[in-house]
């Protein structure tokens, strides 16, 4: 019988985290898998080859899945992540509980949670000068402080305008418990088919978030940058310098990517327990 394979990602500026990632390869190892590791400090040193594994295990926090899962989206591998920093809300699983939706996964208890990823193209005089995959945002914003950039919008062709503001977020459902949230957007269950367009700090008042389906195009152009450039940031991680004229086209990417974590009704503990959304038990 041909042996499962595992590949563990580990962020070593997490604590424990270089010890944590010597149990997680016993606990597999005990388990019959074959396993290999790759270890970030900072700027990852090399990509690791996620190709011909069964499963990847990201040890670190909510940055750390982002990584992997981008690395990851043509592959499709599930990821099971576990959180050793402080808020990891996408990073559902603790240094207690992994083994458990582990082996829930192995039995076929619990099947991977489906979250849509973007595809981010920009397009400059007719070529494109960037591909990006993101599982939580591109945020399209000024580069300079407290500056603004002038945005015009498309959705599926129609145009919705032109916006003055900081910066404009597309969202997944994923990402819309992080800056999208910050940002005054909703929080949307991670497994919807949805996009979330949000102005960041618009100088219309009644510029609002935008929610749509997963089908639509979302088509940006940076129409003018005055005293700042602009910028495209790919789940807070990977950046691109844009210039006036720049489209930049979000969609839908063809792989999700698949995460195994406990059930959904943690997602609603973790809107509780991390993001204090606890209501009034008098109401």
């Amino acid at each position: 019988m041909t042996k499962k394979r595992a590949f563990i990602v580990a962020n070593l500026l997490k604590d424990d985290a270089a010890d944590f990632s010597l149990r997680v390869r016993s606990a597999l190892e005990a388990r019959s898998w074959d396993v290999d590791s790759f270890a970030l400090e900072g700027p990852p040193a090399g990509v690791p080859d996620f190709s011909k594994r069964d499963l990847i295990i990201s040890l670190g926090g909510d940055g750390t899945l982002l990584y992997v899962a981008r690395l990851n989206a043509e592959l499709g591998i599930p990821i099971l992540p576990v959180n050793l920093g402080t808020l990891g809300f996408i990073a559902a699983n603790t240094r207690d509980s992994w083994t458990e939706s582990l082996d829930s996964w192995i039995s076929g208890r619990i099947q991977p949670s489906k979250r849509m990823m973007l595809q981010i193209d920009v397009w400059r005089e007719n070529s494109i000068i960037g591909e990006f995959k993101a599982l939580n945002d591109g945020v399209v914003s000024s580069q300079g402080i407290a500056k603004m950039v002038r945005l015009s919008l498309d959705v599926g062709g129609d145009r919705l305008g032109f916006y003055r503001a900081d910066g404009i977020i597309v969202a997944t459902p994923t990402g819309s418990t992080a800056y999208n949230l910050a940002a005054g957007g909703p929080a949307l269950h991670p497994e919807m088919g949805a996009m979330i367009i949000n102005p960041i700090c618009p100088f219309t008042l009644g510029s609002r978030p935008l929610v749509l389906p997963d089908s639509e195009i979302i088509r940006i152009s940076v129409a003018e940058t005055r005293r700042s450039g602009a910028m495209l940031t790919v789940d807070g991680q990977e950046t691109l310098l844009l210039e006036q004229g720049d489209i930049l086209i979000f969609k839908r990417a063809g792989i999700d990517s698949r995460l195994v974590v406990p059930p959904e009704s943690k997602f609603f503990e973790a809107l509780r327990t991390k993001l204090g959304w606890s209501g009034d038990i008098r109401a």
